[in-house]
């Protein structure tokens, strides 16, 4: 099975397809229809799986020493996703052989009250990748949407046009090089229990915890709809959505990583030319 293959059914369609008349009957995205512990790239052997992951982590450390090298692209990847998640382990998992020089993450927390003093985006915007560089976003500007129409603060016409508003943010991005893939972190109520029960029992896991996260476990129904409504919204061609079914920590590091390593073999990079003054040079 072939990667697009792997991928049709945990990909929303892209904004547009509902309006082509070559694509008749496209529907909108139910993220209720996406298993959380459904594994699409596995191998069905765990430790085929774990080795096939450490394989591409080498593979992404040798593109993005080439991808450094070309610099006419910037990449942004995404991960969103419910708490406990995976967010943390998919850094570590998928980027733990990439050299520091060319990656960097950032983790968004609350805005501060200067950043609350500017539009949405604006702390959003000083964190792009410069060229050849990959940025991380352990959350991100989708969280100015997710979290203020779940609990009301602004009304489904403001969540509508923060969607068109992050559209053509993000579309600007593309234009000037940036290549932008973005992954929701599927995960189950049962296993999102699980793993928050372990940074309870956990006394090294404390720091991950806060007494919120139960606050927010009770509006999950709330949050899956607007992470759909989310997905149906704002997965356009020059900003894709991959769900990734993420129970499995091992499946979620395999599939994310792989979707990245196709898009960069996509970019055909290549080396800068070679220097003419370096052609027979000697060092004494």
């Amino acid at each position: 099975m072939t990667l697009k293959q792997n991928l049709s059914s945990w990909q929303p369609p892209l904004i547009g397809a509902f309006d082509d008349p070559k694509k008749k009957g496209v529907k909108s995205f139910k993220l209720s229809d996406c298993d959380p512990s459904y594994k699409p790239f596995s191998s069905a052997n765990k430790q085929s799986d774990k080795a096939a992951v450490e394989a591409l982590a080498i593979e992404l450390d040798e593109l993005q020493n080439l991808f450094y090298a070309d610099k006419r692209f910037k990449l942004l990847i995404v991960l969103q996703g419910m708490d406990a998640s995976g967010k943390d382990g998919t850094l570590r998992g998928v980027f733990n052989r990439v050299t520091p020089l060319g990656v960097h993450t950032m983790a968004w927390k609350a805005p501060s009250e200067d950043e609350r003093a500017h539009d949405y985006l604006w702390r959003i915007h000083q964190h792009m990748p410069r060229a050849g560089e990959f940025m991380v976003f352990n959350r991100s500007h989708y969280e100015d949407v997710l979290v203020p129409s779940v609990n009301g603060w602004i009304t489904p016409e403001q969540t509508q046009q923060r969607f068109a508003q992050i559209n053509d943010f993000e579309r600007m991005l593309s234009e000037n090089g940036t290549v932008i893939l973005k992954f929701m972190l599927h995960i189950s109520y049962e296993e999102q229990g699980i793993r928050l029960q372990e940074r309870i029992d956990d006394v090294t896991k404390h720091w991950k915890f806060s007494m919120g996260d139960l606050e927010v476990r009770k509006q999950w129904k709330e949050y899956q709809q607007a992470y759909e409504n989310l997905l149906n919204a704002t997965s356009t061609p020059w900003a894709p959505w991959t769900v990734v079914p993420a129970d499995s920590k091992t499946h979620r590091n395999l599939m994310v990583a792989s979707v990245i390593k196709d898009a960069l073999e996509k970019l055909n990079l290549r080396y800068p030319p070679a220097d003419p003054a370096l052609k027979g040079l000697k060092v004494s």
